[in-house]
């Protein structure tokens, strides 16, 4: 299991923005596919992003054109910019990294957006 830890959630109003951070322990994007996750009261958690090691991105319909999945590959980080939020889009966002069958999580970050 890798230790991914993200940063950067917080409240905002709808229309704002936030970056949301993931640190790896070490450089894993050539051999991991990165991606964000996010789960809301009462709901399963869903993916919302991800970005596989040669580069292709996926995105939930309900965030495209708003989110954008990035990585600095040496600062061994993946970020998560999302623009426009609503208020559906308030949950705990996780970093995950898969490889096969193994994945690991971060501990989560919540992003409340409310006026």
């Amino acid at each position: 299991q890798l230790q991914l830890v993200e940063s950067g959630g917080g409240l905002v109003q709808p229309g704002g923005s936030l970056r949301l951070s993931c640190a790896a322990p070490e450089s894993i994007f050539n051999i991991y596919i990165m991606g964000w996750y996010r789960q809301a009261p009462g709901k399963e958690r869903e993916l919302v992003a991800s970005r596989t090691n040669g580069g292709t991105t996926n995105y939930a319909d309900s965030v495209k054109g708003r989110f954008t999945i990035t990585r600095d590959v040496d600062k061994n980080t993946v970020y998560l910019q999302m623009n426009n939020l609503k208020p559906d889009d308030t949950a705990v966002y996780y970093c995950s990294a898969s490889r096969g069958a193994e994945v690991s999580w971060g501990q989560g970050t919540q992003v409340t957006v409310s006026s």
